[in-house]
């Protein structure tokens, strides 16, 4: 019931344009409570896995708030958060700095999704050399001979393009541009990598994948970036993608698994690697990892143990905890490692954390 409710006021919420994900209940008499905050991408994942562990953990109240990865990573640096949410992997530098664990739990995709009268889901195909046109205000209607060429026989609207972005510092976002400049050097030089870039021309902005999801679906000629897993659930209008080998794909956890296959992530273990436009005919071209940040240096070890314990059980579940989410699992020759990065977070006097 509780989830019930809480799905309504977020319904209320997006409908408003802003974006504010649900706080799980805490049990009436927990014995700790560990806060989370920050990317929105993986967020309704977070509340399934959260609203399970609790069950099996009575004593336990787990909440994450999905307000961006910008401020998941700075309420991680300023520990106001037991752990950080971001799609954006900090360098080794960083956590050393602020004294902080990565460590990555899912895979998941990013989908352009559209507004336009007549055309319906996986109907579009767009390319990343034409979405980068289009995001930079080069290609600003949606008959452009362009689009047109690459959808033969679909009727396209002489509509203008609208482009729906995130307001907030957003680990989304960074995908984005990371893709776009990847797939034209014109975009690269126009727009900088950042978390919250300055667009070329005028752009509409909500909070958070939620809220340019309801943006865009109450704009006509409107597009935007979201996560798969709110493409399927909430039934938005999502394009398919020329990739990098030239063959056009429907976003799936498959294509993202294959995107893991092709990758380093896969080859070397390295959980850090690209999985954008990676060179795979069935690899979805923006693939994306997301990452959670703990402290290494905690001072109350018994709220550090639990949220190290939620962690290693999310990746101990592995495929079991995420099929069917619309995302993927982590391969196991990376999530073999991550114990050893929760083994890296030491108390006031050098003890481990537990756990297991």
């Amino acid at each position: 019931m509780a989830m019930q409710r809480c799905r309504a006021w977020g319904a209320q919420w997006w409908l408003g344009g802003v974006l504010a994900l649900c706080a799980w209940v805490m049990p009436a008499q927990a014995d700790v409570v560990i806060k989370g905050a920050g990317a929105t991408f993986p967020s309704r994942v977070y509340d399934r896995w959260t609203a399970q562990f609790m069950q099996e953990n009575r004593g336990v109240a787990l909440q994450y708030q999905g307000t961006g990865s910008g401020d998941g990573i700075r309420q991680a640096k300023a520990r106001t958060v037991h752990f950080g949410g971001t799609d954006n992997p900090l360098s080794a530098a960083q956590l050393t700095e602020h004294k902080l664990v990565q460590i990555p739990l899912l895979v998941g995709g990013f989908v352009p999704v559209v507004n336009l009268p007549g055309v319906r889901p996986n109907e579009l195909v767009l390319s990343g050399e034409v979405l980068a046109d289009m995001t930079r205000g080069v290609i600003t209607r949606w008959n452009d001979a362009r689009i047109a060429e690459l959808n033969p026989g679909l009727s396209l609207p002489a509509l203008p393009v609208v482009r729906v972005v995130r307001e907030d510092k957003s680990g989304s976002t960074e995908v984005w541009v990371r893709y776009l400049a990847d797939s034209s050097p014109a975009f690269a030089k126009a727009v900088p990598i950042s978390q919250k870039p300055a667009w070329p021309a005028a752009t509409l902005q909500a909070k958070g994948n939620d809220g340019v999801s309801a943006l865009v679906k109450a704009t006509p000629g409107g597009f935007t970036y979201v996560s798969y897993d709110r493409v399927v659930k909430d039934k938005l209008v999502g394009a398919r993608l020329r990739n990098r080998k030239g063959q056009i794909l429907s976003a799936s956890e498959a294509g993202f698994r294959a995107a893991i296959l092709a990758s380093d992530v896969y080859r070397k273990a390295d959980d850090t690697a690209s999985l954008l436009n990676r060179p795979r005919p069935d690899a979805w071209p923006i693939t994306s990892t997301s990452f959670v940040l703990l402290d290494a240096r905690p001072t109350k070890m018994g709220e550090a143990d639990w949220t190290a314990r939620f962690v290693y059980w999310c990746f101990m579940h592995g495929d079991e905890l995420t099929r069917g989410t619309g995302f993927a699992p982590l391969p196991a020759t990376v999530q073999a490692r991550l114990a050893g990065r929760l083994m890296q977070i030491r108390g006031p006097a050098g003890e481990l954390t537990k756990f297991q």
